[in-house]
């Protein structure tokens, strides 16, 4: 569960993270998250994500939107028969508390700042 959430920092399960972070379902979270291009997503960036078989991938955006999510990587997803939402990063974790509560494997990319 990802209790809070503001512009640089996230606390999940009671730690609390400043550098963008990975979640995999089950909850697990993968600190320190890095991307080929800072605010370009590319497929090989959500890979332990991927190789997790989740039935939905959140991304989280940033607070302003800032990162790109490129539609190509979106039907990359889909073509692996999961769904992709890419929202705002507040907007991401609201619907990641969401979903994680119900019966769905979950998985979540979170950019915390821009």
């Amino acid at each position: 569960m990802i209790e809070e959430y503001r512009f640089g920092s996230i606390k999940v399960d009671g730690a609390n993270y400043t550098r963008d972070i990975m979640i995999l379902p089950g909850g697990r979270v993968k600190p320190n998250w890095w991307r080929i291009e800072g605010h370009k997503l590319h497929l090989e960036d959500l890979r332990d994500l991927l190789d997790a078989k989740p039935d939905i991938i959140i991304i989280g955006t940033g607070f302003y939107g800032a990162m790109d999510v490129p539609s190509e990587v979106v039907e990359a997803i889909r073509g692996q028969s999961i769904e992709v939402l890419a929202r705002k990063t507040y907007e991401a974790v609201r619907l990641y508390n969401e979903l994680s509560s119900k019966d769905r494997r979950v998985a979540a990319a979170l950019h915390l700042t821009c």
